[in-house]
């Protein structure tokens, strides 16, 4: 899991930078095809598009936006949310990113496949 320099120095000195760090860390070990980088002011995952991000990030707890979490397909008990778009996971602390990382790496995994998927072509 290759980490991006620019990534790396935005954990620095973060409130809940264990638990962003274990996050990061489920996140890029869950399937080769994902990628980080920084984007809007946070760490945003990639695969065939933007994946999530840390959203309200100066905060003692973690929230994970997935930004168009709405189109991956299964069903994840710790996914929030219920529109089309976005979805979100929560973490109190690292054990809870243990305990839930099954279920984030199912969801890395489900996303790296379904926008590495051949598409279909419209026809004319």
């Amino acid at each position: 899991m290759e980490k991006d320099p620019v990534a790396e120095k935005w954990f620095s000195g973060k409130p809940a930078e264990p638990i962003l760090r274990r996050v990061r860390e489920v996140i890029l070990g869950a399937d080769s095809r994902m990628g980080e980088g920084t984007k809007y002011g946070t760490v945003t995952f990639h695969s065939g598009g933007d994946f999530a991000s840390f959203v309200q990030h100066t905060k003692k707890t973690v929230s994970l936006m997935f930004n168009r979490g709405g189109i991956i397909p299964g069903k994840f008990p710790h996914m929030e949310g219920t529109g089309r778009a976005v979805r979100f996971m929560r973490f109190a602390n690292v054990a809870e990113v243990n305990a839930r990382a099954a279920e984030l790496s199912k969801i890395v995994i489900a996303w790296c496949d379904l926008m590495s998927a051949p598409r279909s072509k419209k026809k004319s």
